[in-house]
């Protein structure tokens, strides 16, 4: 079978230093210490297959250099670079990049158009809808997340799932489906706006235990016991002093709001309580703020994203691996309502399997002011 193989090597970049995203703002994302991350996450995607017997009847179709040829030369899959440009390098404080942009993505995917069956492309919602505006309407694709959202239906839960999942299409074992293309605007996120909308449907092969759905809104007759959920939380928070760290969400804004302090909606703010009165120490940080408070014992309190199961690893990546293995699970606190749920599991992704191995079995999650229920984490 011949694969597409298409990398967005920005993508990513600005989720562990509180960008939400990368598209427009890479100088600055690595000016806050960012580093590549997109091609660490395909080589873990292209290790997973290559333990799979089927992984040997691949053949790669990719782009030159970063977007593809780089990662792929590590490995022992045959495969065709389709050298569309001269890819040039630039140095942004010492950190080498390759200089590319959307087109180059629709320019790959319209060159390998009627030469795959399939195109597996690394990156977030942007990189998705750049692919589906450059696609045809027989090819179906496949997301190995690497960016910071990823609200789209077309995404694998892990880079390792999305190799299962190609074993599985290889097998005949998965049907095709449409999903649903989402992305938001990116610098409205920033300043805690969300803008987003459907941008197409794409056909994703399909096996339910290994690709994620697409992000939902709170059900509106779901607002006044969210409310409440708040009330009930932020009491406790009150009476037990210490250091929290609140997650992004607009059910984490509501015990943020009641808490009195200007925190964020879309992402993680650091708050010590001391006999009752709350104040703000970090307003939006990143991975290195959080880790400067790991040392005193905080408090975790996150919510699901509606569709997607996710507490860790989607829109929130400044809680890392580094940060994580620094918090008993314990601490961790998750709020919740029952439609969040209904999948009956939740999951993290930190790109560190002993990390999320910790994290995995069973949580408390709050989905009432007074009900907690015990849900397994996968």
């Amino acid at each position: 079978m011949r694969v597409g193989l298409i990398i967005n090597p920005i993508a990513g970049m600005g989720g562990k230093v509180a960008l939400k995203g990368t598209d427009g703002v890479v100088e600055e994302a690595i000016t806050r210490g960012a580093r590549p991350i997109a091609a660490d996450v395909v080589r873990l995607f292209l290790h997973e297959l290559s333990n799979y017997a089927e992984g040997k009847e691949v053949e790669f179709l990719t782009g030159p250099d970063g977007l593809g040829e780089e990662v792929l030369a590590e490995f022992d899959f045959p495969y065709e670079v389709i050298g569309h440009r001269n890819v040039r390098y630039r140095e942004v404080l010492g950190v080498r990049i390759p200089d590319t942009d959307s087109d180059d993505t629709k320019e790959l995917v319209k060159r390998m158009l009627g030469r795959v069956e399939l195109i597996v492309f690394a990156g977030g919602d942007g990189t998705a809808r750049d692919i589906v505006e450059a696609i045809d309407e027989k090819t179906p694709l496949l997301g190995i997340p690497t960016g910071v959202k990823m609200y789209s239906g077309v995404f694998a839960y892990s880079p390792e799932d999305a190799a299962r999942l190609l074993v599985e299409f290889l097998r005949g074992n998965a049907n095709l489906g449409e999903r649903d293309v989402r992305d938001i605007d990116e610098d409205a996120y920033r300043h805690d706006e969300v803008k987003a909308r459907t941008y197409g449907r794409a056909l994703v092969p399909v096996v339910e235990t290994l690709i994620q759905g697409s992000k939902e809104r709170i059900p509106v007759d779901e607002e006044d016991e969210l409310d409440a959920i708040a009330e009930a939380v932020v009491e406790e928070i009150l009476e037990n002093d210490g250091i929290y760290f609140l997650g992004s969400g607009s059910t984490i804004k509501r015990i943020k709001d009641r808490l009195g302090i200007d925190g964020t909606l879309l992402g993680v703010d650091v708050v010590e309580v001391r006999n009752g009165k709350t104040r703000l120490l970090v307003r939006d940080a990143a991975e290195k703020d959080l880790l400067q408070f790991v040392g005193d014992s905080p408090r975790v309190i996150v919510t699901v994203i509606g569709g997607l199961g996710f507490i860790f690893g989607r829109g929130n990546q400044q809680f890392s691996a580094e940060v994580l293995r620094r918090i008993p699970k314990e601490n961790i606190i998750v709020v919740a309502t029952p439609s969040k749920l209904r999948n009956g599991s939740l999951r993290v992704y930190t790109g560190d399997r002993e990390v999320d191995e910790e994290l995995r079995g069973y949580i408390r999650v709050r989905v009432s002011p007074w009900m907690e229920r015990m849900v397994k984490v996968v």
